[in-house]
């Protein structure tokens, strides 16, 4: 049945064609398997709670009739703005618009959240969202706040505070009448999220959903978004624009477990990390499988200026796809910090895909926390993920990569990318493979960042049966088990503003480009001899071997402007011309200028392959698809077949080099 929404018809009706609802969540409460929710343009200011559940051949779809034409919003106009003094302004808003969950009472908050004061309410300025400040005085005398990456528009302030039952705002429009202008506040606190959890099979395309007040979303509470499944499976977010949530773009995450919600924050006794490993037992006890949660695909999004990630999700984003997405102006305006920002921040990625996704001028590009089992990060391209010079650096998290992978045994794959972010890699990790990329940073945290800081003691993590969601062990990280094979190393200069804040700080940062990192890991063959020593007994005084890096393997790797490989490198060339690597926005599409086309060496290579790469050491799983069917890389970044003995790097033919990447 086709159910029939238009917010431009002179009165609700019955949802036919003929007599369309004007609002879409009259339709989500009608809708079943089946059912296809049909959305005229128009914006729609409503929380949208989906109240039924598809099936895997017969989903629910939501689909706006004109792509991107249909908006779903958390905001409401507001138009009653009074003079203040100078260039600010005052409104004056009833708390009953608020229902239950007034944004600008309710402070963000939560585990691994490292910042005080941010509300979870926003003020928009022609739907660019201004800057929260604690005083009055810094709205009526802003200040430049070097933290963000947009300097310029800081300056545009608001504060609020409770007056009389009603919401005071006052904001500085630096001579811009907000009466005249689009000043909008965000008033829900999601935009399309079912209440309730098992609401599966829904399809959500071509919508543009922003401007919503939602919570911190850390993996131990409920892990909420602006959109998102809430802990069911088989969703499909696709051709949307996702902006502007306070916090959270999508979610795939977690669902409420009322005894281990914010544990760490609330109750102060028990680690975060422990309550880490509670809440994934606890899951598995609730019915964490792979026939109930999981399995979404998010395709074609345009996700930007959310302020914690674009995409959240921990253990509810198992067997997922993330593809085709542009990413981007994550945590620029650096108001909230904590250790869940990114692009991407996924906890528990089993066998999740991410191919062909364009991720830039965010926090941090993708980060994979705890659990990398069975992941493929694959054709992406990343770059200008770190802050720009000039920017205030207050904490660690604030300095980004393009990829980190913190904290899990692997088998974790990141094939055929393009990374040109100033760091490309942080690896507190083990159970990596890297095969057929452009890698134009350092490595950094190699062989630490797996203690909890100061204390010494090791964060043991899960690892699972292969392609499933059932633990199988738990172990620290010893570091190592990592294959870097026919990869591209380009050594470019860090900035003296990068090392010096990682000197004063004491980053375990480096500012090496290449395998040299792992100059001290053994080889395969170094490691498993030691096992096999005469005369050895397995007394005490023989068992720190269980406890000492794994190896690490490389071959047909290309070093290039002095990068440098590891003293155990296998079959490498470095290349002594200058290599340069530009990226170049032009008509909307990304080129590469480059003159690797012309100075790439070419050698005795080998095509790899799931029997190259071997096994993941703890999980004992192969680099393999979800299906545990083998992976042969002889296709490239383009999907172009490569030849028997290949070229390094993410493209199979020289020529390649001159296309449009994105």
């Amino acid at each position: 049945m086709k159910i029939y929404v238009n917010i431009k018809a002179c009165r609700s009706g019955n949802g036919t064609e003929c007599a369309p609802f004007k609002t879409i969540s009259e339709a989500a409460k009608l809708a079943k398997a089946g059912d296809e929710v049909l959305v005229f343009p128009g914006v729609y200011r409503e929380y949208v709670d989906p109240a039924n559940a598809g099936t895997v051949d017969h989903p629910i779809v939501y689909r706006s009739v004109e792509p991107r034409k249909a908006v779903i919003t958390g905001a409401e106009v507001i138009s009653n703005w009074k003079k203040y003094k100078g260039d600010v302004w005052v409104s004056s808003i009833g708390n009953g618009i608020f229902n239950d969950y007034n944004p600008y009472t309710t402070k963000v908050f939560g585990d691994w959240y490292f910042a005080d004061n941010a509300h979870t309410g926003e003020v928009y300025l022609n739907g660019r969202s201004m800057f929260e400040v604690y005083d009055l005085e810094d709205v009526i005398n802003p200040k430049v706040d070097m933290k963000s990456w947009d300097k310029s528009f800081t300056v545009y302030t608001w504060y609020t505070e409770q007056k009389k039952g009603n919401t005071i705002i006052y904001a500085n429009f630096h001579g811009i009448d907000p009466n005249v202008e689009c000043v909008e506040i965000n008033v829900r606190r999601n935009c399309f999220y079912p209440s309730k959890t098992g609401v599966d099979y829904i399809t959500l395309s071509g919508f543009v959903v922003k401007q919503a007040a939602t919570q911190w979303a850390p993996p131990t509470a409920y892990q909420e978004g602006m959109v998102g499944p809430h802990w069911s499976k088989g969703w499909v977010i696709e051709n949307c624009e996702i902006s502007d949530s306070k916090c959270v773009g999508i979610s795939l995450g977690k669902y409420l477990q009322p005894n281990n919600e914010n544990k760490w924050s609330l109750g102060r006794v028990k680690h975060g990390t422990q309550t880490e490993r509670d809440a994934i037992c606890q899951a598995q006890i609730e019915g964490w499988t792979k026939e109930k949660i999981g399995s979404h695909i998010i395709r074609g999004c345009d996700i930007h200026d959310c302020e914690q990630a674009g995409i959240v999700g921990h253990l509810g984003c198992a067997f997922s796809i993330i593809e085709d997405n542009h990413i981007h102006h994550i945590n620029n305006k650096q108001q909230l910090k904590g250790a869940e920002i990114g692009g991407i921040k996924l906890h528990a990625a089993i066998d999740v895909i991410f191919r062909r996704n364009h991720i830039h001028h965010c926090t941090r590009g993708i980060w994979l926390d705890w659990q990398a089992q069975g992941t493929r990060v694959t054709q992406n391209l990343m770059h200008d993920n770190t802050p720009p010079l000039g920017t205030e650096l207050p904490q660690e998290l604030s300095l980004g990569e393009d990829i980190f992978v913190e904290v899990s045994h692997g088998p974790t794959l990141i094939d055929n990318n393009i990374l040109l972010s100033i760091f490309s890699c942080k690896l507190a990790t083990q159970g990596v493979a890297m095969v057929h990329n452009i890698i134009s940073g350092p490595f950094i945290y190699v062989g630490s960042g797996t203690n909890n800081a100061g204390t010494n003691q090791p964060r043991y993590t899960p690892y699972h049966v292969a392609h499933r969601t059932e633990v199988a062990g738990f172990m620290t990280i010893l570091h190592g088990d990592d294959r870097f094979y026919n990869n591209i190393f380009i050594q470019n200069p860090v900035a003296e503003e990068f090392l010096k804040v990682s000197k004063e700080k004491n980053w375990e940062r480096i500012a090496v480009t290449g395998t040299a990192p792992f100059n001290d890991y053994p080889t395969r063959e170094e490691f498993l001899q030691q096992f096999f020593v005469s005369g050895d007994t397995g007394a005490v005084e023989d068992r720190n071997k269980y406890y000492k890096h794994l190896p690490v393997s490389t071959g047909g790797n290309v070093f290039c402007n002095g990068a440098k490989p590891c003293t155990k490198e296998k079959n490498f060339r470095i290349v002594d011309n200058k290599v340069y690597v530009d990226l170049v926005e032009k008509d909307g599409k990304y080129h590469l200028y480059t003159n690797l086309n012309e100075v790439l060496p070419e050698f005795e290579t080998e095509i790899i392959s799931t029997e190259t790469l071997g096994e993941a050491f703890e999980p004992e799983e192969k680099f393999e698809n979800p299906d545990g069917s083998p992976i042969v890389f002889k296709y490239d970044y383009f999907d172009n077949g490569r030849t028997v003995n290949p070229l390094a790097g993410p493209f199979a033919t020289k020529e390649s080099y001159n296309e449009v990447l994105f």
